[in-house]
């Protein structure tokens, strides 16, 4: 086509471009899989026209904290992420990453369950998972990072210990293919079984390698309670020690004892980040969500189950009414649902509003798409960081919302050419109404589409519209290396 006509043209919106610059009314093109104009485009001739007069026309989100390793085979669609605007997902995170690792009928040790059954472990090489990507594409873009718990699994016969010389050599060689496949970094989730015994010396050579072919390395640390200090040390000497940025997952600080020492840790990422790279993610929210953890009962003020193997009735329904329907401790209900998953409210509003007023705290849903009853930040997190704590608190302005939710995340995440509405930039964007986007999910309803989201584009493909998936998946595996 002429730069006089385009593929997609949307005309007389308020264009927000993921840097936190102003907002401008502006019309932008689409051609093939790119933006190729932004400004007045009245003569332009076009395919289709949207119009989008009292929208914004922003980048689409880019979610950097998910469990969607197997969403993205299982409902290619990704109807939980598009319906609330989310072009592009990063899986892998916590240390679990569906590759490589094949368990054949092993049942998967949580919480490499919260990925899907052991038939899902399929994938020997890390490049095989993302070919098949390739080959079956979803509606949106995935980018990557390989878990240490599944490194361990793979290398280890026994994971309650450090691993040895020749095992650390044999897992670094993996890293090092995932690398070259096109990882985009390395991730641990040191509270959890598989990871808990890594010493620091283990964790710092593998993520060497990620450093070394220009990696990250992204970490649910070992502690986010009364430790977390130490957690946050440990983090910062692992970026220093392997020379490559870091970024702490889901920051939060939990129980109790811990509510308003947000202030105390953000300050040490203040003092980190004068001497290297550091990012973070936060979802919006006062609760977090994952398995089914008896230590973890007694830090959280209300506990609800959101799966659980041997009583599946008992999904959605809260642990103490559980617990008094069977006659016992809360603790010991837990104990009997396992394998599960729960939500278990830890946080402060407080301490969750000024994490997110932090400028270098990107957005992440760390959604559970498989739980049965799951936390509605699975569809809900983006809309409600919108909705909610940008236009109806003012905790933020639109602009800079936006930019947490794109332009940040494409940065620190090495995503070429995405998170900015900018000629040349790949065309994947999000058009909504800024007075009426917001999250509908709710704790008892938690899989309710939001609300306000009008269109999601991926790579020039239009994959829903008015709240309907259009079939199309224009999605793609985002490998590091590659232009």
């Amino acid at each position: 086509m002429s730069n006089k006509s385009c593929d997609i043209l949307f005309t007389g919106g308020e264009v927000i471009d993921g840097t936190g610059a102003d907002r401008v009314h502006a019309d932008v093109a689409v051609t093939g899989d790119r933006i190729s104009a932004i400004g007045d485009l009245s003569e332009m001739q076009a395919g289709r026209k949207v119009d989008a007069s009292g929208r914004v026309v922003a980048p689409g989100f880019i979610d950097v904290h998910t469990h969607d390793d197997n969403l993205l085979f299982r409902d290619p669609d990704m109807t939980p992420k598009t319906s609330q605007g989310v072009t592009t997902v990063v899986v892998g995170n916590c240390g679990v990453s569906l590759a490589p690792l094949v368990l054949g009928g092993e049942t998967p040790p949580p919480p490499m369950d919260l990925l899907g059954n052991s038939g899902d472990y399929r994938f020997e090489r890390f490049g095989d998972y993302l070919d098949a990507l390739d080959q079956t594409p979803p509606a949106a873009n995935a980018a990557f990072l390989i878990g240490h718990s599944t490194l361990r699994l793979g290398a280890m016969s026994d994971v309650d210990r450090p691993a040895n010389a020749g095992e650390i050599d044999a897992m670094a060689k993996v890293v090092e293919e995932a690398m070259q496949s096109g990882a985009t970094g390395f991730s641990t989730g040191l509270i959890y079984a598989p990871n808990k015994a890594a010493p620091t010396d283990e964790i710092v050579a593998l993520a060497e390698v990620a450093g070394g072919k220009g990696g990250i390395y992204v970490t649910h640390m070992r502690n986010e309670g009364v430790d977390i200090d130490k957690s946050l040390d440990e983090t910062f000497e692992i970026g220093r020690r392997a020379s490559l940025p870091v970024v702490v997952s889901h920051h939060k600080c939990a129980g109790k004892e811990n509510h308003g020492r947000s202030a105390e840790t953000l300050a040490r990422f203040d003092k980190a980040l004068k001497g290297q790279k550091v990012g973070l993610d936060v979802y919006p929210y006062t609760a977090g969500s994952t398995v089914i953890m008896v230590d973890m009962v007694d830090a959280a003020e209300r506990v609800i189950i959101t799966w659980s193997e041997t009583r599946p009735e008992f999904s959605g329904r809260d642990l103490a009414d559980i617990a008094a329907e069977l006659g016992c401790s809360a603790r010991d209900a837990a104990a009997q649902l396992i394998p599960g998953g729960a939500i278990y409210f830890l946080m402060d509003e407080a301490d969750v509003q000024r994490i997110l007023s932090y400028p270098h705290a990107m957005v992440g849903s760390d959604g559970l798409p498989h739980d049965s009853h799951p936390h509605p930040r699975l569809w809900g997190t983006f809309p409600r960081v919108l909705g909610h704590y940008a236009r109806e608190l003012g905790l933020m302005s639109l602009e800079e919302a936006v930019r947490r939710m794109t332009g940040l995340s494409a940065e620190q995440f090495g995503l070429k050419d995405r998170g900015v509405v900018r000629q040349g930039a790949f065309a994947d964007i999000t058009l909504f109404d800024p007075e009426t986007v917001i999250d509908s999910a709710t704790f008892e309803k938690p899989m309710t589409p939001a609300a306000g989201i009008n269109l999601v584009m991926v790579n020039g493909k239009i994959i829903r519209e008015q709240g309907r998936v259009t079939g199309a998946r224009p999605g793609r595996a985002l490998r590091r290396n590659a232009a």
